[in-house]
């Protein structure tokens, strides 16, 4: 058994002390937790105005401030964190998602299917979506509008994912309702940490959902937090549960896929 959960904050545009102090009071609130996900772009904020901002808010995913903090925090509290943020690349910047372990390993996820203005500040990720081996269990990432596409969750149940990370800044209504499908069709775990709180910049106001929450592997819902306060919980659960694909005692979820009917994937 582990415990596993989420931290849900305001986060503020452009100020990284402001953000890492709501993280942090998040974190340490969990106390015993093996594994904490935290919101996308969790210590600069969001609604960037163009390229060149979110340039000056990005940062290196070894040596950055955020890797450092989180390095510090992991190993300090023997936990494994999942946190967004914007990501120094060659080329430009991506929407990415650190997993860092109480080890001390820094892993890294760039996401694939970038929201409305992000085609015009990031880079899309080009890897495979990653699992990885971690004290709290097999966790995969992905990042907020990569719900929306079913092929990201299963990519990373077929590469055995238990757990799947899900640090979001939501603003479509359906996210939360529609994470109960993506647990259900791979039998795994979802958390989706989301955040709260309204960015008003680039001619447009856009006011994020919060209702963080996590899924068992039956889509039950074992913890939520409401739609506009901060807010953090951890359950206990067994990540192994995940690993029996056996639906209704005579199906296999996996074994019985037909891709050669696929084609139009």
């Amino acid at each position: 058994m582990i415990h596993a959960g989420f931290v849900q904050y305001h986060v503020h545009f452009g100020d990284w002390d402001a953000n890492a102090r709501a993280a942090e009071a998040g974190i340490r609130a969990c106390e015993g937790a093996d594994l904490l996900v935290l919101p996308e772009l969790a210590f600069s904020g969001y609604d960037f105005l163009d390229r060149d901002e979110v340039r000056s808010l990005a940062e290196d995913p070894a040596s950055g401030p955020t890797a450092t903090m989180l390095r510090e925090l992991a190993a300090a509290l023997n936990v494994t964190l999942v946190a967004g943020y914007a990501e120094a690349a060659a080329g430009g910047c991506c929407n990415s998602a650190m997993l860092v372990t109480p080890q001390g390993a820094v892993h890294n996820y760039r996401k694939l299917h970038l929201f409305n203005r992000e085609k015009e500040l990031f880079l899309p990720g080009d890897g495979v979506p990653p699992v990885f081996e971690t004290p709290a269990g097999r966790i995969g990432v992905m990042i907020c509008f990569d719900w929306f596409f079913p092929e990201t969750a299963r990519c990373l149940a077929l590469k055995g994912a238990q757990i799947v990370a899900h640090p979001s800044n939501l603003v479509l209504p359906w996210c939360q309702q529609a994470m109960f499908a993506r647990s259900v069709e791979n039998h795994v775990f979802s958390i989706t940490a989301n955040r709260i709180g309204t960015e008003d910049r680039a001619g447009r106001s856009l006011t994020f959902t919060g209702g963080s929450q996590l899924l068992d592997c039956s889509g039950q819902c074992l913890a939520r937090a409401a739609l506009d306060a901060p807010a953090q919980a951890i359950v206990a659960l067994d990540p192994a549960e995940a690993d029996n694909k056996v639906i209704a005692g005579t199906n296999h979820l996996f074994e019985e896929r037909r891709p050669a009917m696929y084609d139009a994937l």
